[in-house]
C-alpha cells in the first residue's frame, strides 16, 4: 500500500482527499502545518507528498526546499496541489524539485488520484 502525505491546512479538504485516497487504496496521513511536515515525512518515509503552498509557520516552498535537501526524501515524489496558478509560481515548484504542479480549481479529487497513480 502506498504511503501519502497530504500536506493541507483546510479540514474541509483533508477530508475529502483522505477519503478519496482512502478509497483508493492509499494510505493516507496529513499534516496540517509546515512545522510538522519534515518531522512526519522523516519517520513515515512517504511514497507521495502532496503539498499546499500557502500554509501556517511556514509555506510550501520553504518546505519544499527541505523536502528536497533531506538525504532520505530525495526520491519521494511531491505533488503541489495549489490555488497559486501563475506561471512563474508552477515554473517555480517544478523547479524547486516538485514532480507535479497541480492548480486546485481544475482537478477534482478524482483526477488529483489518477495523476498520483501515473507516478507509479
Amino acid at each position: 500500500m502506498k504511503k501519502v502525505l497530504l500536506v493541507e491546512d483546510d479540514p474541509f479538504l483533508i477530508d475529502i482527499y483522505s477519503t478519496k485516497l482512502n478509497e483508493s487504496g492509499f494510505e493516507v496521513h496529513s499534516a496540517k502545518d509546515g512545522g510538522e511536515v519534515l518531522d512526519t515525512s522523516k519517520k513515515l518515509k512517504p511514497d507521495v507528498i502532496i503539498l499546499d503552498i500557502v500554509l501556517p509557520q511556514m509555506d510550501g516552498w520553504q518546505i519544499l526546499k527541505q523536502l528536497k535537501a533531506e538525504e532520505g526524501l530525495k526520491a519521494t515524489r511531491i505533488i503541489i496541489l495549489s490555488n497559486l496558478s501563475q506561471k512563474e509560481e508552477v515554473e517555480k515548484g517544478l523547479s524547486l524539485g516538485a514532480d507535479k504542479y497541480l492548480i486546485k480549481s481544475d482537478y477534482t479529487p478524482t483526477q488529483v488520484i489518477e495523476e498520483i497513480g501515473k507516478m507509479f
